[in-house]
């Protein structure tokens, strides 16, 4: 069976719909950098998405061709994520989407080496003909995070994310965001085929604890 990161690793992708705090490790992901309204009908945000789902199966199912990857095992491949910010203000204001500026991400099996990824880079290219060199290898060490799951459509996040910073302040915690430290969304619906009502997505924030309480 092939392997899941959602069902191995529940606590990072299926969290309960209130809010908890847990440290998060580091993990490598394929990532494109852009800007804009996600919106937007073929914008750079959905052409992020099929520039990482084309590197993303391209390492998938290379075991289908004579390029074998060492310690390859099969899997499914992880859920869309996008980490969020907007130029000179603090967490998220959804109704400047025209500020955002975004790192969308999907998660790569631990073989996935530095070398491997541009062996699937260079292999994508020659195959789709497609330009993939916005496509990059990241690593991303979160650190010490409040997530929760948020259910409904994207715009009525700020509701969840007001109880997730209700729950840092009862329990002595604050939101620690900066450059390296961002807005972390991560999406388990299929916005296309889910009602917006259904849709899930894991929220996740930065924090530090408050010092009086160190």
């Amino acid at each position: 069976m092939a392997f899941d990161y959602k069902k191995e690793y529940r606590e990072f992708y299926m969290p309960k719909k209130k809010p908890e705090i847990l440290p998060i490790p580091p993990m490598n992901f394929i990532a494109v950098r852009g800007s804009g309204d996600p919106n937007q009908e073929g914008g750079a945000y959905r052409e992020s998405i099929g520039l990482l789902y084309g590197i993303a199966f391209t390492i998938k199912m290379s075991k289908m061709g004579s390029h074998k990857m060492e310690g390859y095992f099969d899997y499914v491949v992880p859920p869309l994520e996008g980490f969020w910010w907007q130029e000179g203000i603090t967490g998220i204001d959804y109704s400047r989407k025209d500020l955002f500026r975004w790192i969308s991400v999907i998660r790569l099996p631990e073989f996935v080496t530095g070398e491997e990824f541009h062996w699937a880079i260079a292999e994508a290219s020659a195959r789709k003909k497609t330009d993939f060199s916005k496509v990059e290898f990241l690593t991303i060490e979160e650190g010490l995070c409040v997530q929760c799951m948020h259910v409904g459509p994207y715009d009525d996040e700020p509701e969840t994310v007001r109880r997730m910073d209700a729950y840092l302040r009862e329990n002595g915690y604050e939101n620690d965001f900066s450059k390296e430290r961002l807005h972390h969304e991560i999406y388990l619906s299929d916005a296309r085929r889910t009602d917006p009502q259904r849709l899930k997505t894991v929220i996740r924030h930065p924090v530090r604890a408050l010092s009086s309480c160190v």
